[in-house]
């Protein structure tokens, strides 16, 4: 995970190239207007910054994580993705979540929406973005969201669209990763974040797994379930704290059927600060010492 928060030419660059020469599978960015404690300071739009990653980079897959409806429009937003995923060669999977009530909730003007109108639109937002992304003309009117003779063509570069990575954890975000998501994504619980034991935090995750799993049965897909990734930082958890701390976090979500852990670009003087040459050599070792 590669914020957006340097200028391209001061380090920007430099991330996504050496996150490349490191071997990372993936390196993704966050889709936000601004984030957290970095919202007063220097902040990049996610879909520029993926497509110069794209033009400086060969094979590394790319991706948001995630983008949501908070200030997104499906109609748009697929034909940017179209665009990106041209450009990189087939290399972008797209993180999708329902969105939180932070800073862009109500960039916008609008009041932020509770969880249940989040969820009311994320459940339609999906399937029209799927839709959008996969066929070349689409017309659709819905409740939050109209589409009117919309052409896509030529489509993605990977078919039958670019893959989702569908962030989730309450039933009906569930149903949406088991139908549309090639993935799904957790932060963990985030009631755990600050007082729970990582044992605790352990446990949270594999219940949330196993929703996943009876979503999928429930929706009829068997056989190829969505991959399952963890995005680090946000549970009781210090998985960058030590060469030794990876390798046994990653094991132990390894345990639980996770294919892919996700782990924050080290950022000095912020929540996100961790020992470079640590991180560096997790990076290129620490697969190695997983099963």
């Amino acid at each position: 995970m590669i914020l957006p928060h340097r200028r391209w030419a001061d380090g920007g660059r430099q991330a996504w190239q050496r996150a490349e020469e490191l071997g990372f599978d993936t390196a993704y960015t966050y889709d936000h207007l601004s984030w957290r404690s970095f919202r007063d300071g220097p902040w990049f739009g996610a879909i520029p910054t993926l497509t110069a990653a794209a033009a400086v980079t060969s094979g590394m897959r790319l991706g948001t994580l995630v983008t949501s409806p908070n200030f997104r429009h499906p109609v748009t937003l697929a034909k940017e993705l179209i665009s990106l995923d041209d450009i990189s060669g087939g290399r972008v999977t797209l993180g999708i979540g329902a969105g939180g009530s932070g800073f862009d909730a109500t960039a916008l003007g609008q009041e932020a929406w509770t969880p249940r109108e989040r969820a009311d639109r994320f459940g339609e937002f999906v399937p029209l973005l799927d839709s959008l992304l996969s066929q070349d003309v689409v017309t659709y009117e819905g409740t939050f969201y109209s589409a009117h003779e919309v052409r896509n063509i030529p489509g993605c570069l990977q078919r039958p669209r670019l893959p989702f990575a569908v962030a989730a954890t309450g039933p009906r975000g569930m149903e949406l990763a088991a139908r549309y998501g090639q993935a799904w994504v957790t932060t963990g619980d985030p009631k755990l974040f600050e007082t729970g034991t990582p044992a605790e935090s352990r446990a949270a995750i594999a219940r949330q797994a196993e929703r996943l799993d009876a979503a999928c049965e429930a929706v009829g897909r068997e056989g190829a379930a969505p991959r399952k990734i963890l995005l680090t930082g946000f549970t009781p958890d210090r998985p960058l704290a030590s060469f030794e701390a990876f390798v046994d976090f990653a094991g132990d979500y390894a345990d639980l059927g996770f294919d892919e852990i996700v782990v924050h670009w080290p950022i000095p003087d912020s929540f996100f600060e961790a020992d470079h040459a640590v991180f560096e050599k997790i990076a290129t070792e620490a697969v190695a010492q997983l099963p």
